[in-house]
């Protein structure tokens, strides 16, 4: 059983929330403009229901399972959002639930969602991953390939691709990962410039626990923070 004592959310998303100021001031931008998801994955519902009471609303799940659990005895309120690689025979349990799927990594993905969307007539918002730094351990398109991809899924109409998502590599130093969160950025305003119809450049999810400020400094939108909320994950949850 978790030391819940050990563990105190609202104070670490005070902490969270300064640093999250702090960052938008040093880049004359807006607090609003940033959507802070805390990242559930392997937590209790106990420590949800903390962060839920502090103020959050937006929470994201790795696990299609995990999330459809927590979704059943949460509030309703609740936005979620899945952050991790989606297979396409677990598509049908979120379509429609979800505020945003953030990892959409292939046409073939894309055209699971549009299926099941077009059964139950509801429109998914999505971003698509891209793999930043090219790592073979990680999902998402290459840099080169997202504009294609783009193109292929606006054709979809029950999809809206609202913007980029990416995982950028381990780093000590978070000034490691400032290069790709200038990249992604770079990219998403190369694609907004095409005019796609049915795709808004909008929403850039990138930036975790480590080096979120720095991802704030360089326009992410959504910032995805899981240790620095709920303290380090339980790997042994199955």
């Amino acid at each position: 059983m978790m030391d819940r004592e050990k563990i105190n959310v609202c104070e670490n998303l005070e902490e969270v929330e300064q640093r999250i100021r702090a960052a938008c001031e040093r880049a004359g931008r807006d607090r609003g403009e940033v959507t802070l998801i805390a990242v559930s994955k392997t937590k209790p519902v106990e420590l949800l229901e903390d962060a839920y009471r502090w103020g959050c609303r937006d929470f994201g799940e790795n696990k299609v399972q995990e999330l459809c659990e927590k979704m059943e005895v949460l509030p309703q309120d609740i936005r979620w959002h899945m952050i991790g690689h989606l297979q396409t025979n677990k598509v049908k349990y979120i379509v429609g639930k979800t505020a945003l799927i953030h990892s959409v990594d292939s046409l073939r993905l894309a055209e699971e969602i549009e299926r099941h969307a077009a059964k139950l007539g509801v429109t998914v918002p999505v971003l698509i991953e891209v793999n930043a730094a090219q790592e073979e351990s990680k999902f998402g398109v290459k840099k080169e390939e997202v504009l294609t991809l783009v193109r292929a899924v606006s054709a979809l109409p029950h999809i809206e691709v609202r913007g980029l998502m990416t995982i950028p590599p381990v780093a000590e130093n978070p000034e490691d990962n400032r290069v790709y969160f200038r990249e992604i950025k770079q990219l998403s305003v190369d694609i907004a410039m095409e005019n796609i119809d049915n795709v808004s450049m909008k929403v850039l999810s990138y930036g975790m626990t480590d080096d979120y400020e720095t991802a704030i400094e360089e326009g992410a939108t959504m910032v995805r923070v899981g240790t620095g909320i709920f303290g380090a994950r339980n790997y042994n949850i199955v």
